[in-house]
């Protein structure tokens, strides 16, 4: 897990794959990976469709390009965490989100990735495979 973090964090714009309501998929750049608790975790706003879309459907995809030609897949369930402290130690991490976002404000919304299965690849090395 912790190699996928440093790559996310090396690689901070990564797109976010979603179902919505109408079952079409959705792919939209994010910015966040942060750790707490030992779980990687994404932060949205709750007010966002992404937020129905992952509530409704929590199987996501996550699509990272790295430089040198290498790029992350991540297939993961995002679990809701309302607790304040999960939603302030992301704030923590990109404190740039603290001039929209404030732990408990009713929006600020936190999700950790489970029964994930990352595979960092490239044309010229075997892929590496991840699970957490």
């Amino acid at each position: 897990m912790d190699e996928i973090l440093a790559y996310l964090k090396a690689n901070p714009t990564y797109f976010l794959a979603t179902v919505d309501a109408e079952g079409n998929p959705q792919v939209r750049p994010f910015g966040t990976a942060a750790l707490f608790e030992g779980k990687i975790y994404i932060q949205t706003g709750r007010k966002k469709a992404v937020s129905a879309e992952m509530l409704a459907h929590p199987r996501i995809a996550i699509c990272d390009m790295g430089k040198g030609g290498t790029w992350l897949r991540i297939e993961a369930d995002a679990v809701e965490d309302d607790r304040v402290e999960a939603q302030q130690a992301v704030l923590d991490d990109y404190p740039g989100l603290q001039k929209m976002y404030a732990a408990g404000d009713g929006n600020t919304q936190v999700f950790y990735l489970k029964n994930a299965k990352a595979t960092i690849s490239s044309f010229t090395a075997e892929p590496k495979t991840f699970e957490f």
